[in-house]
């Protein structure tokens, strides 16, 4: 998982490891001074007995002022090169994460939730950014603080030596306890983040039905609710923690405290003097002081270790979140000589199963044999959850079979290089999707080449010419986020003409027209045969009126085929197709009657 994360590093691999160097050298100088200081307050307790100034006193302040300058430079450059490396590397986490999913199949996307994959770009790589830069930066210098503070200590009394590792091996003890307790509610907190996205996205998204159906206040009590899970957790860990500095001071006070008793009590012994310098009782008082400044440095060495611990913690469920995104395989594997031209338009599905999650035994279409030839118009209808989207969304491969085959132009999809394959199938979907930005920079999604004259007799044929003509700005009219200044029939005839920009050798309307009104249904269909004859042309619709003009009807039940043939044939031979007929029929007569009826009272 580490390895997979600190691939992201990149080119910010060289401030990365700069950034602990920097922090070694400050650390060496932290232990320096201290030493230093040790020898500077004997010096000056010496010339005061004996009266007589001595030069090492400049020296050494001279020493020590030198040593502190450049513990400053250290410190501020760790400073510079941590914050850069961490948010380059946050950076290109999102990047790259961002990446991969672009490269996921419908099967890979379901795997994740749209709020789920929000919060690791965002959240969680934020953490995850927080516990780089404390690893890079004072994970490095704290140990060495601990290690070289301990030596010096032994150096000048194991005896108090030995005093301050006990002290910090009963600190460590408590902190690690601390980690291993607090590490469980923080991975619940980022699923409960999940859920609260969840909430606001889908708030967000469907606002209009929200207000439509004044439930606000029931849009309010699920991010209440998703918010105080998030709270619950976010306290539950911090309480935890908190018991942190507290245990940590009282450490460093009771070890402070056996310092002065047992370092006072060797200070007040037997005195003389060793090269120059006056010792009590084996310790000097420039030692004492310096075991002082070693003591705060060997325990605030494990308080920042702990600190880091405590963000590395909070981070951990982060990096597995992260990871599962970056370490996902697209289930669409490429071929090792993929082919680059679609021949035709042609479409042969032969003896196709296909289920949405592999290894699984419920199949989503079993058995379906279907040969389209290039330039046929096909009709697909069926029940709701009859198969009818997945069995075209195998044609671009967003899906792959469970077994069987579905070739293109002759070709196994699988063979196909995907950006081929997708540029000569276009789709345009039931839910219609339009961006920020103007009509033509809309449509130029179908070819970002596209002239203003192909732009404008691609929406002729889609019907959308002589709406667009009237909004101000023409084609320049600015569509607001999402298409919100259209209707949603306009929507789709915007989205029928920016597939037709393609230049696809297969269109496939997946209900596309359900939001438009049968008159404009019907000339669209006939702007298609007369423009673009060549053309694969499969309908998907819940109307018999959209379809039945077709070449041929595929009837579709429970995600097999329950019948082939024109409108007449079906009409004639198949009951399903024959019941969906009627009652829609049924219902056209209702209609007119009740018309007839208000006319009449009129």
């Amino acid at each position: 998982m580490v390895k997979t994360l600190l691939k992201s590093v990149k080119q910010y691999k060289k401030v990365s490891i700069l950034t602990p160097l920097v922090m070694i050298g400050e650390a060496v100088m932290e232990i320096v001074i201290p030493f230093l200081m040790k020898f500077l307050i004997d010096e000056i307790y010496v010339m005061e007995r004996s009266g007589e100034f001595s030069m090492y006193i400049v020296w050494y302040g001279l020493a020590m002022l030198a040593c502190a300058a450049f513990a400053l430079f250290c410190g501020i450059m760790g400073g510079r090169l941590a914050s850069k490396a961490s948010a380059g590397f946050a950076a290109n986490l999102r990047y790259d994460m961002y990446d991969n999913i672009q490269t996921y199949s419908f099967a890979n996307i379901d795997n994740f939730s749209t709020a789920s994959l929000i919060t690791r770009i965002t959240t969680d790589v934020s953490n995850v950014q927080l516990a780089f830069q404390m690893c890079i930066r004072m994970l490095v210098r704290a140990p060495i603080l601990f290690i070289m503070a301990t030596i010096m200590s032994f150096v000048i009394s194991p005896t108090i030596g030995g005093i301050f590792i006990a002290a910090a091996l009963v600190l460590g003890i408590i902190v690690a306890a601390i980690m291993v307790k607090v590490a469980k509610p923080f991975r619940i907190m980022f699923k409960k983040y999940d859920n609260l996205n969840r909430v606001v996205q889908e708030d967000l998204t469907a606002i209009r039905v929200v207000k439509s159906y004044v439930r606000e206040e029931h849009e309010m009590d699920k991010m209440r609710s998703a918010t105080q899970e998030v709270y619950n957790y976010s306290v539950k860990a911090e309480k935890l923690l908190n018991y942190l500095t507290p245990v940590v001071q009282c450490v460093i006070y009771v070890a402070m405290i056996l310092l002065l008793l047992v370092g006072g009590n060797m200070l007040i012994g037997e005195s003389s003097v060793v090269e120059g310098n006056l010792v009590f009782g084996g310790l000097s008082t420039g030692d004492l002081t310096s075991l002082l400044q070693y003591m705060t440095q060997i325990l605030t060495a494990v308080m920042l270790v702990a600190m880091c611990l405590q963000y590395i913690s909070l981070s951990k469920g982060s990096m597995d979140r992260i990871a599962e995104v970056l370490e996902e395989k697209t289930t669409l594997p490429k071929t090792s000589t993929p082919v680059f031209e679609v021949k035709d338009g042609s479409i042969d599905f032969d003896g196709v199963f296909m289920s949405y999650r592999q290894k699984s035994d419920v199949n989503v279409l079993s058995n379906i044999d279907l040969h389209i030839k290039p330039g046929e118009t096909l009709g697909i209808i069926g029940a709701t959850g009859s198969g009818k989207s997945s069995l075209v969304s195998l044609i671009p491969r967003l899906y792959d079979v469970s077994a069987g085959c579905v070739k293109v132009g002759g070709v196994d999809v699988k063979q196909y290089d995907l950006d081929t394959l997708r540029s000569k199938v276009a789709m345009v979907l039931q839910k219609n999707v339009l961006f920020s930005g103007s009509i033509s920079e809309n449509l130029r999604w179908g070819d970002e080449n596209a002239t203003q004259e192909e732009i404008e007799e691609a929406c002729r044929q889609a019907c959308a010419d002589e709406f667009i003509k009237q909004l101000p700005g023409g084609y320049d009219y600015d569509l607001g986020q999402g298409g919100v200044n259209v209707s949603g029939g306009q929507k789709q005839r915007l989205c029928i003409a920016r597939a037709l920009l393609r230049k696809p050798k297969i269109i496939i309307f997946d209900d596309s027209t359900s939001a438009v009104d049968t008159k404009t249904d019907a000339m669209i269909r006939q702007s298609l045969r007369t423009h673009a004859p060549e053309v694969t042309k499969i309908i998907i619709a819940q109307r018999v009126n959209s379809v039945e003009d077709a070449d041929r009807i595929v009837v579709l039940d429970q995600g097999r085929i329950a019948g082939i043939g024109t409108h007449e044939e079906l009409l004639a031979g198949n009951d399903i197709y024959r019941e969906v007929y009627l009652s829609q029929m049924k219902g056209k007569a209702d209609e007119e009657d009740g018309g007839e009826e208000d006319g009449t009272r009129n």
